[in-house]
């Protein structure tokens, strides 16, 4: 009789390995820019819900293209309940991130909703993607849930610094990512990515994800690659769909434009 298993993450394969993973968020629904993404080389295809207004179809869809290139698909949820945060998984994504994280309490109450006995008390199915349509078995199910698939959660304010250790030290959190953007406006310096409380914080992040020993995300670039890298950073989303087509839609007007 066949035995039924979930498919390994390879970004959890590569930083369990002590690599870097990078990723490239995609805020277009068009599956065939996630199947682009996808057999370019990146190791995680970041799918945005909290921002954009994707439905689970898209999710879906996104997982197959991801899924044929041996890719991981990491879906940013909306804050909401329990539905919202695992619903992305038992379609097969291989992790979420919850935005805004406040507080140790809010890293438990997520890790409580995501997360299967005995760490969480996940809803239970089994009956979905994820578990291949109750082909794998259900203990088998419960332990590779927990450790085949990620939960990361956003520090994108200032209020979670005090509590960062204890937020590291919540079992079933895999990583802690980041967020500059919205930590600028919190901190009263919209899009000053070079203020001196952004760099601080950004620096404490991976300070104490890697003294905790999960690992540490966030933003950046090929430009900052090796200094995030360097800083202790080991899960870097490099760019974003949107951005590729609009630099290369002016590139192309800006080239015309020449020869007229």
């Amino acid at each position: 009789m066949k035995e039924y298993k979930m498919r390994q993450s390879r970004v959890l394969k590569k930083l369990r390995a002590g690599e870097t993973a990078i990723s490239i968020k995609l805020n277009s629904s068009d599956v065939r820019v996630c199947e682009l993404a996808a057999m370019t080389g990146f190791d995680c295809v970041w799918s945005d819900m909290e921002h954009v207004p994707n439905d689970y179809n898209v999710v879906e869809m996104q997982r197959y293209c991801c899924s044929m290139y041996d890719v991981d698909l990491m879906v940013r949820v909306q804050r909401g309940s329990y539905s919202d945060y695992v619903k992305p998984l038992e379609l097969g994504a291989t992790g979420i991130m919850v935005p805004h994280i406040m507080s140790a309490q809010d890293a438990r109450d997520v890790v409580k909703m995501t997360r299967f006995h005995p760490i969480g008390l996940r809803p239970w199915d089994g009956g979905n993607a994820d578990g291949l349509y109750c082909k794998v078995e259900s203990d088998v199910y419960l332990e590779q849930s927990n450790s085949q698939r990620f939960v990361i959660v956003q520090i994108e304010d200032p209020e979670p610094l005090d509590e960062l250790d204890e937020i590291c030290e919540v079992e079933g959190i895999d990583m802690i990512l980041f967020g500059p953007g919205d930590f600028s406006q919190a901190i009263g310096a919209p899009g000053q990515f070079d203020d001196k409380r952004l760099l601080d914080a950004r620096e404490q992040v991976a300070n104490t994800a890697r003294k905790h020993g999960i690992f540490a995300g966030t933003v950046g670039g090929p430009g900052n690659y090796k200094q995030l890298v360097d800083m202790g950073y080991n899960f870097l989303n490099v760019g974003a769909d949107v951005v590729a087509l609009s630099n290369y839609f002016e590139d192309i007007i800006e080239q015309i434009d020449k020869i007229k």
